[in-house]
C-alpha cells in the first residue's frame, strides 16, 4: 500500500502537461482565455506549441509573459495597428509622403523581367508587427541563446514550406522570425525568407501541431485549444475560397489516443478570420470554455502550480533578460549605395539606443516607397550585453503606375493616370508625370524629385491646368444655366522641403506661370459673342509649415492636419474686353501682393463608434483687385471645406480675406461605414461686390455671414469611397445640392494656393 502511495505521489508531481494552440485567425484570440482560466486554477503548463495566432498566444506565454500582460497586447491599439496594417500616427514620417492624388490601384513594374507586373502579395503592410514581434521576443531569444528548450516555457510552432509542401517546425532560432513565418497568411501577410525556404502560414499543413507536441515533448498530458476546422467545399463564385481549399491541406484537429488529454473548443464560429474588434470578446469565450471543462483537468492533473510562486518565476526569469538596446545596425539585401540611402535615412549615429527610439527610424524607412521590403532582426552580442540591428532589405519595383479618378452623378467625372520611376542609389530620384482628364479639369504634369538622407528633398515640376466651370455644373436635378467660366494655368514649380519632428514638414517653393481666364460678366450671351480674356504672367515665392496625421486622404475621421503659409505674388495683368464687356478698352498693370493662409482640421475620438472634427481656416491678403469683378473673384481665395466644394465656382465664398468655422460628427455605423454631418460658417472681411460696371469694390468689414452644411453616407473600399452627398449653401438661388461619387475628388494644387 505504501509503495502504491509512493508511486501515485511521484507520479502526480513528476506529471507534465503539454498545451496545443490551433491557428484560426481572430479566433485564436480566445486562446487568451484559456491561459486565463488554467492559470487561475493552478493547472500547470510545461510546454507549448502553437500555429499561426495561436503561435503567437504561445509565443508570448513561452517568452515569459502572463495571461494578463498578453491580454493588454491583443486589447491595444499597438495590436489593433498590426492587425490593419497601420503605424501610430506618432511615427508617420511625412516628408517622404507623395502628394495627394485621386489614385485608386497602383501596379508596381519591375523594367529588367520582361515588364512583369507584380500582383501585391499582401493585403496589409506588415512594417508594424515585424517590428513589434521583435521588440517582445528578442530579449527572450538571447537568453535561450536561440534554443527554444531554454524559454521560460519549451515551445514549439509550425510554418508551412510550399515548395516541399510540408510543414515546418521551429525549434530554434529566432523566436520573431518563427511566429512570424507561423502567420503568414496567404495574401495577408507577406511570407518569410529562412534558410533558404519561403514560409507561410503553418495553418496551411497543420494547423492543430499536437502531433509536434508528442514527438517532441512527450507529455502525460495534453491540452487542446482548438478555434478551427478544415475548410469547407469552395463557393464557385468566391476566388478566395478556392485559393484557401487548393493550398491547404486538411487537419487531424484531434489528439493522440495513447496520450491522455482534453480538447477545449472555445465557441468562436461566428466570428470573421480577420476581425479583430472583438477581442475582449473573444478572450471572454476563451475563458468560459475552459471553465466548463475545469472540474475534469483538476481531476486528470493533480499536479498544481501555485499562482504566486509562478508569478515569482516569471519575474526571476525576466530579471535575466538582456534590455534591448542596440549599439549596432546592419543594412543587408541590396547594392552597397543602396543599404547606404537606407542605413545614413535611419539617422544613427552609433550610439547605443533603445528599442523604443530606434522604432520611429525604422518605420520612417520602411515608408519609402522605393524600398519594398525591410525585416528587422535583433542579434544578441555575448561580450557587449547588447543587440546589433540587423536590416534584410529588398529594393522596390522601378515603375509604378496609378490609375484612379471619380465617377459621379454630375458631370464632373475625371480619370486619372499616373507614372513614377525610381531610381535608388545614395540618393532617391524619382521622375514623376500624372495626366487628369474630364469635364471639369484636365491637366499634365511632369517632373523630378530627389529625396536626399540629410534629410531634405527637392522638386520641381511643370504644370498645365484647365478648368471649366460652365460645362461641369449642370445635374440630374436642374438644368440651371451657369456663368461661363475657363480657367488655363500653366507653370513651372520648384521646391525644399525639410521635416519637422516626422508629421510636419516646412516648405519653401517658387513658382513662374501665366493663368489665362476666359469669362462672359454675364450669363446672357450667344455663340457668336466672343469671352473676355485676362492674361496674369506671375510669379511667386510661398513658405510652408505644414503638419498631416489623417488617416485617409478624404472623408478622413482620424488625425490631424494643420498648415500655416505666407506668399508673395506679382504679375503682369492684361486684360481683353469681349463683345459683351461694358468696358471696350484693353488694360495692363502690374499687381503684386501677399498673403498668409492658416488651416486647422483635427478629430477627436469620443468613442469606437464616434468621432468629432473641429475645423478652421483664415485668409489675411492685401490683394488689389483686377481690372473688372469676374477676373477678382476669379484669382481671390476660396473656401472650400467640403469635397463637393472643389468642383463648384462659388462667388459668394471667395474673398481676399476671411474667416470661417466648422464642426464635424462622424459616425461609423459599421466596419468602413460611416455618416458624416457637417456645419461650416464662412465670414469674409469685406465682400468683393460688382458696380454697373462690372467694376469691383468691398462691402462693409465683417458684414456678411453665410453657412454650408454638408452630409455623406461614404463607404470605403479598398478603391476609393462611395459616397452620396446632401448639401447646403446658404444664400444661393439653388441651396440644395445632391451628388453621387465613387473615387477621389482630388486635383493638383493650383499655381497661386
Amino acid at each position: 500500500m505504501l509503495i502504491i502511495l509512493i508511486g501515485f505521489s511521484f507520479n502526480s508531481y513528476s506529471q507534465k502537461v503539454g498545451l496545443v494552440l490551433s491557428g484560426g485567425g481572430a479566433t485564436a484570440v480566445s486562446h487568451i482565455g484559456v491561459l486565463k482560466a488554467l492559470e487561475e486554477n493552478n493547472i500547470p503548463i510545461d510546454y507549448i506549441a502553437g500555429t499561426s495566432m495561436g503561435a503567437l498566444v504561445g509565443g508570448m506565454y513561452a517568452a515569459g509573459y502572463s495571461p494578463d500582460e498578453i491580454e493588454q497586447v491583443f486589447l491595444s491599439q499597438q495590436f489593433k495597428d498590426w492587425a490593419e496594417g497601420s503605424v501610430d500616427e506618432k511615427y508617420v514620417y511625412y516628408l517622404r509622403e507623395k502628394d495627394e492624388n485621386p489614385s485608386m490601384i497602383t501596379f508596381k513594374i519591375e523594367l529588367d523581367k520582361f515588364l512583369e507586373t507584380s500582383i501585391p502579395t499582401n493585403l496589409i503592410s506588415p512594417t508594424a508587427l515585424d517590428y513589434g514581434l521583435m521588440k517582445y521576443f528578442a530579449p527572450s531569444t538571447a537568453a535561450a541563446d536561440g534554443n527554444f528548450d531554454n524559454l521560460f516555457i519549451p515551445f514549439r510552432c509550425v510554418a508551412s514550406d510550399i515548395v516541399s509542401k510540408k510543414p515546418y517546425v521551429f525549434e530554434e532560432g529566432k523566436l520573431a522570425t518563427a511566429i512570424r513565418a507561423s502567420m503568414s497568411y496567404p495574401f495577408y501577410l507577406t511570407p518569410i525568407s529562412h534558410k533558404y525556404k519561403l514560409l507561410f502560414d503553418g495553418g496551411l499543413y497543420n494547423n492543430f501541431p499536437a502531433d509536434v507536441m508528442v514527438e517532441d515533448f512527450n507529455p502525460n498530458y495534453i491540452i487542446g485549444s482548438n478555434v478551427s476546422s478544415n475548410f469547407e467545399i469552395p463557393d464557385e463564385d468566391n476566388i478566395i475560397s478556392q485559393i484557401k481549399r487548393m493550398a491547404a491541406d486538411n487537419t487531424e484537429y484531434s489528439i493522440p489516443e495513447n496520450v491522455p488529454s482534453i480538447l477545449i473548443e472555445p465557441e468562436s464560429s461566428e466570428f470573421s478570420l480577420f476581425d479583430f474588434d472583438k477581442n475582449e470578446e473573444l478572450i471572454q469565450i476563451g475563458y468560459d470554455a475552459t471553465i466548463k471543462q475545469i472540474s475534469k483537468i483538476r481531476n486528470d492533473i493533480k499536479r498544481r502550480v501555485d499562482q504566486k510562486e509562478l508569478n515569482e518565476k516569471r519575474k526571476t526569469y525576466r530579471k535575466t533578460l538582456p534590455a534591448l538596446i542596440f549599439d549596432g545596425v546592419q543594412v543587408e539585401g541590396m547594392k552597397p549605395s543602396q543599404n547606404t540611402y537606407v542605413m545614413k535615412s535611419l539617422r544613427y549615429k552609433n550610439d547605443s539606443v533603445s528599442v523604443e527610439d530606434l522604432e520611429s527610424e525604422y518605420i520612417k524607412v520602411s515608408s519609402d516607397d522605393k524600398i519594398k521590403k525591410i525585416y528587422p532582426e535583433a542579434e544578441f552580442n555575448k561580450e557587449t550585453k547588447k543587440f546589433t540591428l540587423k536590416l534584410k532589405t529588398k529594393k522596390g519595383k522601378d515603375l509604378f503606375v496609378s490609375f484612379g479618378g471619380v465617377f459621379s452623378s454630375r458631370p464632373i467625372n475625371e480619370a486619372y493616370i499616373g507614372l513614377q520611376y525610381n531610381i535608388l542609389s545614395k540618393t532617391a530620384i524619382s521622375v514623376v508625370a500624372e495626366s487628369y482628364f474630364g469635364k471639369l479639369h484636365n491637366s499634365v504634369s511632369g517632373g523630378f524629385r530627389f529625396d536626399f538622407t540629410i534629410p531634405f528633398y527637392w522638386k520641381t515640376t511643370f504644370t498645365i491646368d484647365g478648368w471649366d466651370y460652365f460645362k461641369s455644373s449642370t445635374t440630374f436635378f436642374e438644368d440651371t444655366r451657369p456663368s461661363f467660366l475657363v480657367v488655363n494655368d500653366q507653370y513651372f514649380k520648384t521646391e525644399i522641403a525639410f521635416p519637422v519632428a516626422y508629421k510636419g514638414k516646412i516648405v519653401l517653393d517658387g513658382t513662374a506661370g501665366e493663368m489665362v481666364n476666359k469669362y462672359y460678366q454675364t450669363k446672357q450671351f450667344l455663340s457668336t459673342d466672343t469671352t473676355d480674356k485676362t492674361r496674369f504672367r506671375n510669379f511667386s515665392a510661398g513658405l510652408n509649415f505644414e503638419q498631416n496625421s489623417l488617416n485617409l486622404k478624404q472623408y478622413a475621421f482620424k488625425g490631424g492636419y494643420f498648415s500655416l503659409g505666407g506668399r508673395f505674388i506679382r504679375g503682369e495683368e492684361h486684360t481683353i474686353p469681349g463683345s459683351t464687356s461694358v468696358i471696350k478698352d484693353e488694360f495692363d498693370t502690374i499687381l503684386d501682393w501677399f498673403q498668409i493662409k492658416v488651416t486647422y482640421d483635427k478629430y477627436f475620438m469620443l468613442s469606437n463608434k464616434v468621432s468629432l472634427g473641429v475645423f478652421g481656416e483664415g485668409v489675411y491678403s492685401n490683394q488689389p483687385f483686377f481690372n473688372n469683378y469676374t477676373a477678382s473673384v476669379l484669382s481671390a481665395s476660396a473656401f472650400e471645406p467640403l469635397a463637393e466644394s472643389k468642383t463648384l465656382f462659388q462667388e459668394n465664398f471667395r474673398a481676399h480675406s476671411y474667416f470661417a468655422f466648422g464642426v464635424k460628427n462622424i459616425y461609423q455605423l459599421f466596419n468602413n461605414f460611416q455618416l458624416r454631418l457637417e456645419g461650416y460658417v464662412y465670414k469674409p472681411h469685406q465682400k468683393i461686390i460688382q458696380d454697373i460696371q462690372k467694376k469691383a469694390f468691398y462691402g462693409n468689414v465683417w458684414e456678411e455671414t453665410q453657412f454650408i452644411f454638408g452630409s455623406a453616407l461614404v463607404y470605403n473600399t479598398p478603391l476609393g469611397p462611395i459616397a452620396f452627398n446632401a448639401n447646403y449653401y446658404d444664400r444661393f438661388e439653388d441651396k440644395w445640392s445632391f451628388m453621387f461619387h465613387f473615387g477621389y475628388i482630388i486635383f493638383n494644387k493650383k499655381s497661386l494656393e
